[in-house]
C-alpha cells in the first residue's frame, strides 16, 4: 500500500465515518437491518434508502464517507467489517475491493437488470448510475471555439491559472486511471505534472462550477450534472458544459457502483437493496433528482441532460479501475497539486 493510501486510513475525515444514521419510516419491523457504507453524498442517497426501508421493512444503518477511504476501511476491518453493502461513487474504489476479494458475486437476476457493459466482468458489482466527464466553461469569458480541442491541451502554458481541478475527487481519480489505460503511465504523469502547473485546485466539483460561474476561473474538469444543477438553480449563471469528442481521452462515462461485501451476514437483504437501486423507481430518482444517467434499460435521462447516445463517451473496463487504484493516487500525489 502506498503512502497516500496509508494516509487515507488515518486522516481526520475518518472521524465523520463514526456517525451512523438509522433510516426510519419502515412499513414493518421484523428486526432485520443492514449496514451500508456509502461514498455517495448523504443528501443524495438517503432518500432512496428511506424508500427502500419503507417498502421492505429492512432498516438501514448508513455510514457515509469518501469512496476511497471507505474501501480502504473495509479492507482494514477485514472479517470484522460490519458493512453489508458498499455504494461507491468511484468504480476505482469498488474495483479495489473486488481485486482484494472483499465482494461476493451478485445473483444473475440482479446482474441482468443492467446491460453487460455496466457490470463487473466477474459479476461482483454493478453500475447503478453514470456520469460523463466534461469541461465546464464561463460563457462570458470564452466562446466554445476557444475551448481546448482535447483534454490533453490543458497542459499548454496558455491555460495557466485559468483551469480548475479537484484532485481529491473520486471521479478525477477514475479519469486519471482511464487516461493511464489510454496513453500510458509516462504520458499520464507528464499530463498530471503539466496540469498541476496550470490549475487552481478545489475541494470538489461543485466548488469548481461555482468558481467558473463567478469568473474566478474560465474552465474546470467536472462531472456533467454539477452544471446542470447550477442552471436549474439559476438559469442566468454564465456556465455551460463542453463535451470532448468521442475519440478524445476527456470523453468518459464513469459509473457509480454497488456491491455486497463478502462478510455480510444479511446477504438476501443486501442483494435486495442492490436490486432496488436498479428498479425503475430508483433509476428515475437518479435521473430526475441527481441528473445522473440511469443505467437500467427503459429509463431516460432528465430534461436538460444531453442523451448518452449524442455524446457517445468511452467507458473503461471496470476491472482496470481497481487494478490501478493505488498507483493512480500515487501519481496524482507526485504531480504536486496545490492544496
Amino acid at each position: 500500500m502506498n503512502a497516500r493510501a496509508r494516509r487515507l486510513l488515518v486522516v481526520p475525515a475518518l472521524a465523520a465515518l463514526a456517525l451512523v444514521v438509522t433510516l426510519a419510516g419502515c412499513t414493518q419491523d421484523d428486526g432485520t437491518r443492514i449496514t451500508v457504507y456509502s461514498g455517495r453524498q448523504a443528501d443524495l442517497i438517503q432518500p432512496l434508502l428511506e424508500q427502500f426501508s419503507a417498502e421492505t421493512g429492512i432498516k438501514v444503518d448508513f455510514k457515509p464517507g469518501d469512496s476511497g477511504e471507505l474501501a480502504l476501511l473495509i479492507e482494514q476491518e477485514g472479517d470484522a467489517s460490519p458493512a453489508d453493502v458498499f455504494l461507491s461513487q468511484s468504480p476505482g474504489a469498488m474495483g479495489f475491493l473486488d481485486a482484494a476479494g472483499r465482494l461476493r458475486p451478485l445473483p444473475e437476476d440482479v446482474l441482468d437488470l443492467v446491460p453487460e457493459a455496466y457490470r463487473a466482468p466477474d459479476g461482483d458489482f454493478v453500475g447503478v448510475s453514470g456520469r460523463v466527464r466534461t469541461l465546464v466553461y464561463n460563457t462570458e469569458a470564452l466562446a466554445e471555439d476557444e475551448l481546448p480541442a482535447s483534454v490533453l491541451d490543458l497542459t499548454d502554458p496558455a491555460w495557466e491559472g485559468r483551469v480548475g481541478v479537484a484532485p481529491e475527487n473520486a471521479s478525477f481519480q477514475d479519469f486519471v486511471t482511464a487516461l493511464r489505460s489510454e496513453i500510458g503511465d509516462d504520458a499520464t504523469q507528464a499530463w498530471l505534472d503539466g496540469l498541476a502547473a496550470n490549475a487552481r485546485t478545489y475541494a470538489n466539483n461543485q466548488a469548481i462550477v461555482e468558481a467558473v460561474g463567478r469568473g474566478e476561473i474560465e474552465v474546470g474538469l467536472v462531472n456533467h450534472y454539477y452544471n446542470v444543477r447550477a442552471l436549474q438553480n439559476d438559469p442566468d449563471v454564465p456556465s455551460q458544459n463542453h463535451f470532448f469528442p468521442t475519440d478524445d481521452p476527456g470523453s468518459l462515462l464513469i459509473l457509480s457502483t454497488a456491491g455486497v461485501v463478502n462478510t455480510s451476514e444479511h446477504v438476501p437483504e443486501a442483494e435486495r437493496l442492490v436490486a432496488f437501486l436498479l428498479s425503475e423507481q430508483a433509476q428515475r430518482y437518479f435521473a430526475d433528482e441527481t441528473f445522473e444517467y440511469p443505467l437500467a434499460p427503459g429509463v431516460a435521462p432528465a430534461e436538460g441532460v444531453v442523451p448518452l447516445e449524442e455524446i457517445a463517451p468511452a467507458q473503461v473496463d471496470t476491472a482496470l479501475y481497481g487494478a490501478g487504484f493505488e498507483q493512480t493516487l500515487a501519481m496524482i500525489d507526485q504531480a504536486g497539486f496545490d492544496q
